[in-house]
């Protein structure tokens, strides 16, 4: 028995009737009508122990006969059905409401006839509207058994088979209707109220549906299974992120190796390296160095830089070595600053001039000294 099972789930009306028994008593009653109740349809087999167990603790509560009159007919227990419900008939209990689950019970132990009886009898004419409709089908059944198939699809034609409203009962008519029409060999009929009844079965009660794609030749499929089938596939090929915080083993690999390990590596980091000596490909290279001319404050010496300047330029470019060179590994480094002069940049009006601007200046002084000696000898 599970725990949430208090008996305080049942009706008040069956409350009441159980408080004729001791509190105890009543207490482990109601609990096993409250379970025979929840697995009527589930599982109806264990429904009716339940039922039974109820049964044997209180077997004078009309109620409680009622309960497993009804569990027993669900199980297909049809003479133990019958029994019980009698028994509740004559505790007062039910009345003549489940007349035709009695006469259903009669056509279950193969006794059709005595079904027309209790549908003939006058306690039938009492029944409600609800009831009545469900003697009906009791009795198209009944006819068929029998093999009455047209008195059969007869008995269900009746004011309700052609009420344009649903009502309650409509779905378990039209199904009944349908069914008699086959068995009568009016198969295009049957489709059509096979049809009506799978539109009027809301809750799935009647294989409507089924039937009529039978007698069409058709094949139905079950969209929310499918639907389910492919939810199931995308979990597997698509997992879900990780929600625990934890990375996988190869980024935190990764972030290990760009981090530094400790701050002394980070310190290290952040000095100034030496020349980085790069893996260059083996080819072949012929450098070829521009010389910068040296800037001097002697008149001869700027003439003689100016001479050979010229020369220089007037000379053609050596041809490149018809050997290959040596294979190296070029080694990239800083740009050399070219050297001062030995005796010290020169001061001008605007500060030192050296370097290129010292060799420009001797350039032009040394040609002003040529031109001189030019005109001195004219």
């Amino acid at each position: 028995m599970p725990e949430d099972v208090t008996g305080g789930e049942l009706d008040a009306e069956v409350r009441a009737e159980l408080r004729a028994l001791p509190k105890d008593l009543a207490g482990r009653v109601s609990r096993h009508l409250v379970m025979a109740g929840r697995l009527s349809e589930d599982d109806p087999q264990t429904s009716y122990l339940h039922a039974k167990a109820a049964r044997r603790l209180a077997s004078r509560v009309g109620i409680v006969r009622e309960a497993a009159g009804l569990s027993a007919y669900r199980a297909g227990e049809w003479s133990e059905a019958l029994a019980e419900l009698r028994a509740a008939r004559r505790l007062g209990t039910g009345g003549d409401a489940y007349l035709p689950v009695m006469a259903d019970c009669e056509r279950g132990l193969g006794r059709p006839e005595r079904a027309l009886d209790l549908i003939k009898s006058a306690e039938a004419e009492r029944l409600d509207q609800a009831g009545r409709i469900e003697l009906r089908i009791v009795e198209s059944g009944a006819r068929r058994d029998l093999e009455q198939y047209e008195a059969a699809v007869v008995a269900l034609q009746v004011p309700e088979l052609k009420d344009r409203r649903l009502r309650p009962w409509s779905a378990r008519l039209f199904y009944a209707y349908a069914d008699a029409l086959e068995a009568a060999g009016r198969r295009d009929e049957a489709s059509d109220w096979f049809a009506r009844a799978a539109a009027a079965d809301r809750d799935g009660e009647t294989d409507a549906a089924e039937r009529y794609a039978e007698l069409e030749g058709l094949h139905i499929i079950d969209t929310e299974e499918d639907e389910e089938a492919g939810a199931e596939f995308l979990d597997h090929e698509e997992a879900p992120p990780s929600t625990t915080g934890e990375e996988p083993a190869e980024a935190l690999e990764a972030d290990d190796a760009d981090a530094p390990a400790t701050a002394g590596e980070a310190e290290a980091a952040d000095e100034p390296r030496g020349p980085v000596v790069l893996d260059a490909p083996e080819i072949s290279v012929v450098f070829q160095e521009p010389v910068a001319a040296e800037a001097t404050s002697a008149t001869s010496t700027g003439t003689a830089a100016a001479n050979d300047a010229t020369h220089d330029r007037d000379r053609p470019a050596p041809a490149e070595a018809d050997d290959e060179a040596p294979e190296i590994s070029v080694v990239f480094r800083e740009p050399v600053v070219q050297p001062e002069d030995r005796d010290g940049p020169s001061e001008g009006p605007e500060g030192p001039v050296g370097g290129a601007e010292a060799a420009e200046n001797g350039e032009g002084l040394a040609e002003g000294r040529g031109e001189e000696r030019n005109g001195s000898a004219g």
